[in-house]
C-alpha cells in the first residue's frame, strides 16, 4: 500500500508518497503566495492551500497506481487562524504563525489574565504567534467578521475538512492555540470564555494517528483515488517532524538546526515548565513533549556568510577554522538577530560579538557564530533538564546539521551523542507515517518510527573538548544578563 504525507508549510505544500515499509517513492512541492498587507501582518488564502494540495496530489501520483493509496495525513504550520461562516465559507484570509499584530492582546493575556492562570489552564503562556491572541484581535478590530465565525480552524485542519467534510484537529496542533488544556487533552472552558467563543466553534479533538474519516466521494473521483482512502488527523509540523526522526518515548530528543532552531523532547508524562521558557505540548504519539524554539539558528550562519562576508562557499570558509582551537575561542557571539523566544522570551534581545581584540580574525568570528548558536541550544537543553528530563543523546537534523564542523561543536557543547539520519523529510514523512498507523499498517506511532527511521552516523563528544566547552558555556551564560538592559534601551 501507499501512504501520502502532506506538509502544509508557510511558503509551499510538500507532498510525499511512502510505501508501507517506509521507502519514499516520490516527492513534490507546490508554492503559494504570502500576503503582508501591513507591517507585521502575515496572511494567506486557505483556498490557495487547498488548490495547490489537490494539484500536488495529482503530480505526486502521476506515475503510480492510485488504487494502492490507502491513507493520507497532514503536518502543517501551527498557530494560524482560519475562520469559516455558517456556510463553511472562509471569512477572511488566514492569520499566520509569523504574524505579530497581536502585541496588545498577548500582553493582556500574560499581564492581566496572568501567566500563572494561563500556564495552569493550558500549560503555556501567550506568544504573539499563538491562536488565542489572534481571536482576541479579531474580536476587537474586526467585530463584524468575528460575529460571523461559525468554525475556527488551524491551517492543516482546513485541508482535512475540504478532503473529508469533517471538522477535526489533533491535540499536538491544538496545543499551540492557547485554547487547549494540554495536561488533560481537552479544550479549556476558561480560555474559551476569555476569548468569547463557544466549544462548538472548535473542531473535535483527536489523537494524531486517529482515522477521522474517509475521503469525500467527489474528491476521490476528482483525484482518481478510492473512496476507501482513510484520512488521519495529522499533527503540527514539529510533532510530525519529531515522529519522522524517531523522537518517540521518554527522554527522546531531536534538535533541528534550520532557519530557526527547535529542541523537541518527548516524554511519557506532562511536564509544566514553571519558568515558561519551553512549551508544554501534546505530541503525535499519544504522549507529551517539551519544545523550545530559538528564532535564529542556521540563519545566523547564513547572515554571517552572505550578508557580512559576501560568501556562498560555506564549507570553504569553515575550513579556515583551526579545530585545534575549539573550546578556546576568546570571541563570543549572541545569536539573537530577531530577538529570542526560548528560553529568554525577549523580543528586545539583539545579536552581537563580544571579546574581540586586534588579534581577532575572520576564522575566530566564524567559529564564534557556530558556537553561539550551539550555546543557545544548550540554554534550551538546560531548561529542560531543570524540569527533570534526562537526556543522553539527540537526533540532529536540518540544514545546519550538514556541516561537519558544526556537528562537532554541537556534540561537545551539548555533551551529547548526536545521531544523523538516513532520511530527513520532516513533517511530510511524519504525516505519511501517521496515515500508515491509521490504516493499521503499524500498531502505533512508536512502532512505525522503530521500523522506518534509521540512523546513518553518530557524532560522539570528546571528554576533554566537552570540558573546555563547559567553561566556555559558563562565560557565555553571563553575557546576555549583563546586556539585557542595554538591549531594551537600544530598541526603546
Amino acid at each position: 500500500m501507499y501512504y501520502i504525507g502532506v506538509d502544509l508549510g508557510t511558503s509551499a505544500v510538500k507532498l510525499l508518497l511512502m510505501e508501507e515499509d517506509g521507502r519514499i517513492l516520490n516527492m513534490v512541492s507546490r508554492e503559494y503566495p504570502i500576503s503582508f498587507p501591513r507591517p507585521s501582518w502575515s496572511e494567506q488564502k486557505p483556498e490557495d492551500w487547498w488548490q495547490q494540495t489537490r494539484e500536488g496530489i495529482r503530480d505526486l501520483l502521476r506515475d503510480y497506481d492510485r488504487g494502492l493509496v490507502g491513507g493520507i495525513s497532514f503536518g502543517g504550520q501551527m498557530h494560524g487562524l482560519a475562520v469559516l461562516d455558517r456556510e463553511d465559507q472562509v471569512i477572511r484570509p488566514a492569520i499566520l504563525w509569523n504574524d505579530s499584530r497581536t502585541t496588545e492582546e498577548t500582553e493582556y493575556l500574560n499581564e492581566e489574565v496572568g501567566r500563572d492562570f494561563l500556564s495552569g489552564h493550558t500549560g503555556n503562556i501567550a506568544f504573539a504567534g499563538f491562536t488565542a491572541p489572534k481571536i482576541l484581535w479579531m474580536k476587537k478590530r474586526e467585530p463584524e467578521n468575528f460575529a460571523r465565525i461559525h468554525r475556527i480552524m488551524l491551517p492543516k485542519d482546513y485541508l482535512v475538512y475540504r478532503m473529508t467534510g469533517v471538522h477535526a484537529t489533533d491535540v499536538s496542533d491544538a496545543s499551540g492555540t492557547l485554547l487547549l488544556d494540554v495536561r488533560n487533552r481537552t479544550w479549556s472552558k476558561e480560555m474559551l470564555a476569555i476569548c468569547g467563543i463557544r466549544e462548538n466553534m472548535l473542531p473535535r479533538l483527536y489523537e494524531s494517528y486517529d482515522c477521522i474519516g474517509k475521503i469525500r466521494p467527489d474528491i476521490a473521483k476528482e483525484l482518481g483515488l478510492s473512496e476507501n482512502v482513510r484520512v488521519a488527523a495529522g499533527a503540527g509540523d514539529n510533532a510530525a517532524s519529531a515522529l519522522a526522526t524517531g523522537t518517540v518515548g521518554e527522554g527522546k530528543c531531536n534538535l533541528s538546526l534550520g532557519t530557526s532552531g527547535t529542541l523537541f523532547i518527548s516524554s511519557d508524562h506532562f511536564h509544566l515548565d514553571e519558568s515558561n521558557a519551553l512549551h508544554s505540548f501534546c505530541d503525535a504519539s499519544g504522549r507529551y513533549h517539551l519544545m523550545g524554539c530559538m528564532l535564529s539558528a542556521a540563519s545566523c550562519n547564513k547572515w554571517w556568510m552572505e550578508e557580512i562576508l559576501g560568501e556562498t562557499d560555506y564549507a570553504g570558509v569553515q575550513s579556515r577554522v583551526d579545530e585545534k582551537r575549539l573550546g578556546e575561542n576568546p570571541v563570543f557571539y549572541l545569536p539573537y538577530l530577531m530577538g529570542e523566544r526560548s528560553p529568554l522570551n525577549d523580543p528586545y534581545a539583539r545579536a552581537c560579538f563580544v571579546g574581540m581584540t586586534m588579534d581577532s580574525g575572520q576564522a575566530d568570528l566564524t567559529q564564534a557564530v557556530l558556537e553561539g548558536v550551539a550555546f543557545a541550544c544548550r540554554d534550551m537543553l538546560e531548561t529542560a533538564r531543570k524540569q527533570g528530563m534526562v537526556i543522553d543523546r539527540s537526533r540532529l537534523v536540518g540544514g545546519g546539521a550538514k556541516s561537519g564542523l558544526w556537528q562537532k561543536i554541537l556534540a561537545n557543547v551539548l555533551n551529547l551523542k548526536l545521531d544523523l539520519l538516513e532520511t530527513e523529510e520532516g513533517p511530510s514523512l511524519g504525516a505519511a507515517m501517521l496515515a500508515a498507523v491509521a490504516c493499521g499498517e503499524y500498531p502505533d506511532p512508536k512502532e512505525a518510527a522503530r521500523a522506518i527511521v534509521r540512523v546513518k552516523k553518530t557524532i560522539a563528544p570528546d571528554p576533554d573538548l566537552a570540558a573546555k566547552y563547559q567553561r566556555q558555556y559558563e562565560k557565555f551564560s553571563g553575557i546576555y544578563p549583563a546586556l539585557k538592559g542595554t538591549f531594551r534601551a537600544l530598541v526603546g
